[in-house]
């Protein structure tokens, strides 16, 4: 199935400034509301149903230059009109 790319954006920012992002994140969650990400001219709101599937991933990619990156990635994924996951995680 093709990729289409509703929203995209990159760059560096503070810790405090991503850990507010998360939050409210978590807290549109939380509280069953949709998520309106919006930057430049861009936007989309995404509304996920009560259990999207939550795929967690630490990687690290090798460069010629042996400057490795790290990368820790979040991800909420789920069929439109689709309601259900498994699978239990713990971030500590």
């Amino acid at each position: 199935m093709p990729e289409e790319i509703l929203f995209e954006t990159e760059g560096t920012q503070s810790r405090s400034d991503i850990a507010d992002y998360l939050r409210t994140v978590a807290d549109k969650l939380d509280n069953g509301g949709a998520i309106t990400l919006t930057a430049g001219g861009q936007s989309v709101t995404l509304d996920p149903p009560s259990r999207p599937s939550f795929e967690v991933k630490a990687e690290r990619e090798s460069s010629a230059t042996g400057r490795d990156e790290l990368s820790v990635e979040f991800e909420l994924e789920w069929k439109e009109g689709q309601d259900d996951t498994d699978g239990t995680l713990e971030i500590e």
